[in-house]
């Protein structure tokens, strides 16, 4: 296997754009994607809600956009890209976490795959036999399942942070496609997640002119992530075009062995990328990568939203109940997902879990972001000392009761039933995959 490469860079406000640019430039951006296809920003939001650590910066997404221009990379070949998940709002996630901001002040096109007018293919369409090597997938999804039909032939740029995961200690770049290729029957994939990831890190490097990863470690979150974290201000950048050395690299940062994480061992040895640290090449400031944190990792403190998910994938609920995500039934998963983390975690812990992080330069970025002077090399004021969020308590717990009722009327269980009535009632055969 030949050696990988990651940047790391070490960053602050002030520098931040410069900083991205250059981590762009340290990492071969302009080598491994294509300047005349389209690029899709696959944004990540691991919450509707801001927390820091969770999902994809406003920073991170600016500066991203800054040094792919400055790269020479058409401005109108580039775009936003969201999924869905049936507990997240991208809608609300974007606004929220003022990634819409970055693109609007950008002018870059915002698209959300799960919305009218985008279209979905099988994924035997796409990939071929690539398809009959699956680790997983053909046994999660036996009729198949669709994958976004404007992916083929685009550059992707993964946006994800550096933080812990429940189901799969930590979570990066690989993850980030989870959230863009299925769609929103992923959960059916819960009990082989990491299977999961490696097959989608397959499909990718099948559809993809190109696939690349750029990391923000300006805010790192510990314990039961993606959500309710221990968020520490690290100031780091990752980036490369290795999706599972860049995945190993922040692991090991984190303070974890990263060929002893599952998706990043069978990836390596599937020869999908370089997971092991000894063969990775770090450029930029090696120092900072030489760091470790020493994180607790997300199984220690558990809440308790994420102890009941692992008895039913992997316990003694699994019997039980696990048969019923993949029913009607199945949207009192989603109701009880909002109910603890919007409705009661978020509303009412959240702001105390956050407080420092939120007292930070980068807290105080975000609260006054739009409205700070700012040049090429990043920020020159950061604002008021004082970062405060906008919905917490019971502003935060009135909206996730919303979040609730569409969560409920967006169930997918539901709108596939409604397709099919439609569709039977017009006379009209149905091809639609069942995981889709």
């Amino acid at each position: 296997m030949q050696r990988a490469q990651v940047a790391v860079t070490r960053t602050s406000p002030r520098t931040v754009r410069e900083d991205h640019l250059r981590l762009l430039q340290l990492a071969g951006c302009e080598r491994h994607l294509d300047r005349t296809v389209d690029t899709a920003l696959k944004i990540n939001i691991s919450w509707h809600f801001f927390y820091p650590a969770c999902s994809t910066t406003p920073w991170q997404l600016d500066g991203v956009i800054r040094g792919l221009e400055a790269l020479g990379f058409d401005r109108d070949l580039i775009h936003g890209c969201h999924n869905r998940t049936v507990v997240i709002d991208a809608r609300l996630g974007e606004r929220e976490n003022k990634q819409v901001d970055v693109l609007e002040a950008h002018g870059l096109r915002n698209v959300h795959l799960y919305e009218p007018g985008e279209e979905w293919v099988h994924v035997r369409d796409a990939v071929g036999d690539l398809a009959d090597g699956f680790l997983c997938l053909n046994d999660v999804y036996p009729d198949g399942f669709s994958i976004p039909k404007r992916f083929l032939g685009e550059n992707i740029v993964h946006l994800p942070t550096v933080k812990t995961h429940v189901f799969t200690t930590t979570t990066g770049a690989m993850k980030n496609a989870f959230g863009g290729l299925l769609n929103e029957r992923r959960h059916w994939a819960h009990p082989v997640i990491h299977e999961t990831l490696v097959d989608l890190l397959a499909i990718q490097k099948r559809i993809h002119a190109g696939v690349f990863a750029v990391m923000d470690g300006t805010f790192a979150g510990d314990g039961p992530g993606p959500r309710c974290m221990v968020p520490h201000v690290k100031n780091v950048l990752l980036a490369s075009a290795d999706q599972v050395a860049i995945d190993a690299v922040a692991a090991k940062l984190m303070g974890f062995d990263p060929l002893s994480i599952r998706y990043i061992r069978l990836a390596h040895e599937r020869g999908l990328g370089c997971g092991d640290p000894a063969r990775i090449e770090i450029v930029g400031d090696t120092d900072a990568a030489e760091e470790r944190w020493d994180f607790t990792g997300p199984y220690r403190r558990m809440t308790f939203a994420s102890r009941m998910q692992h008895l039913i994938y992997w316990g003694p609920l699994k019997k039980p109940l696990e048969w019923s995500l993949k029913t009607v039934l199945a949207p009192w998963s989603y109701l009880a997902s909002v109910a603890y983390h919007d409705s009661f975690w978020y509303s009412f812990k959240g702001r105390r879990a956050m407080r420092r992080a939120l007292d930070s330069e980068w807290g105080r970025l975000f609260a006054n972001w739009g409205s700070v002077p700012s040049d090429e090399r990043g920020f020159l004021d950061l604002g008021e000392p004082a970062a405060s969020l906008e919905r917490t308590g019971l502003r935060a717990f009135r909206t996730s009761l919303g979040i609730l009722a569409t969560c409920l009327k967006e169930a997918p269980e539901f709108a596939a039933r409604q397709r099919r009535r439609l569709r039977s009632a017009a006379g009209v055969q149905s091809a639609e995959p069942e995981s889709q």
